[in-house]
């Protein structure tokens, strides 16, 4: 545990349900906003910078200025794979269901073990492989279905998996950084520069930053403050007391909550072949995150 930063005041354990609970709502606040994807990801950057920055500046910058310059730039790399990783699965979820995309996202955990491997030469037993295949296999078996929907079905199926890739990149980063970085100078850096690519990127592809109707304008701050800051915050937070190989496989519950949201409040009941797709990957993923995220640690 690092010195800077004291024993927890909650348990690690039941912060992980709450922010398992407060992500779930994310595919469904997305499909209610009407802005543009490309939008939605950057207020919801930009609100979550906001709201974290206060504590950033009470410590005066310590945890930032204890940060050497290569975990620095480490940090605002992280924080451009997340920038990245919200426009496209945000785009995904204007192109396929809900079951799809966030199912298909979750996948993330295989692509952050293949990413150890290849960057840091970790191994990866044959039992993890096994898991990753029977994963993989799941997200196959959804997008053959949802190609034959439409190849809109099918593009967003591919977006979200461009979004699982591009999201392993900020949790490879994350936990290498989390041991011994404090969590508000990874927080500052990484939000901080995801939100400025994202201002940079709505002002080159000339998105409106406004006007936007008020319930936008609350379903985008609720994407900050709920699912970005009671939620990956929270993950990033119990990385530091709990094993990765507890937060991987607790994070699987995000998708069912969202399908749950998707059915209640968007009328969308999972197809036949989304639940055959999803049970492989959910099988697949939990085989994968209890013997492989373990190395990571």
């Amino acid at each position: 545990m690092a010195q800077h930063e004291a024993q927890p005041i909650i348990n690690p354990y039941l912060a992980v349900l709450i922010g398992v609970f407060a992500v779930s709502f994310s595919a469904l606040f997305v499909r209610l906003c009407g802005a543009p994807s490309m939008m939605i990801a950057t207020y919801r950057l930009l609100f979550t910078f906001l709201l974290l920055a206060p504590l950033t500046f009470y410590e005066q910058f310590g945890g930032v200025r204890r940060m050497s310059r290569r975990q620095l730039w480490m940090a605002g790399l992280s924080g451009v794979f997340l920038a990245f990783h919200f426009v496209t699965w945000f785009i995904s979820l204007k192109y396929t269901s809900v079951a799809s995309s966030v199912v298909i996202v979750t996948i993330q955990p295989v692509f952050v073990v293949i990413g150890s491997w290849l960057f840091f030469g970790e191994k990866i037993s044959r039992l993890a492989a096994i898991g990753g295949v029977l994963a993989l296999l799941g997200s196959v078996v959804i997008g053959a279905g949802d190609f034959r929907v439409g190849r809109e079905a099918f593009l967003g199926d591919l977006l979200a998996l461009v979004a699982a890739v591009l999201v392993s990149g900020y949790l490879l980063i994350g936990r290498r950084l989390r041991g011994s970085v404090d969590l508000t100078g990874y927080t500052f850096t990484a939000y901080g520069m995801s939100a400025l690519v994202l201002i940079v990127a709505s002002m080159v592809a000339r998105v409106p930053f406004h006007p936007y109707p008020w319930r936008d304008w609350v379903l985008m701050f609720a994407l900050a403050a709920v699912c970005t800051v009671l939620g990956h915050t929270v993950f990033n937070w119990a990385l530091r007391y709990i094993q990765a190989s507890v937060v991987s496989v607790s994070i699987l519950g995000e998708p069912i909550g969202a399908i749950v949201w998707a059915a209640l409040f968007l009328h969308e009941n999972p197809t036949v072949r989304q639940m055959i797709g999803g049970t492989l990957i959910f099988a697949g993923l939990y085989i994968f995150t209890r013997v492989a995220a373990r190395q990571l640690e």
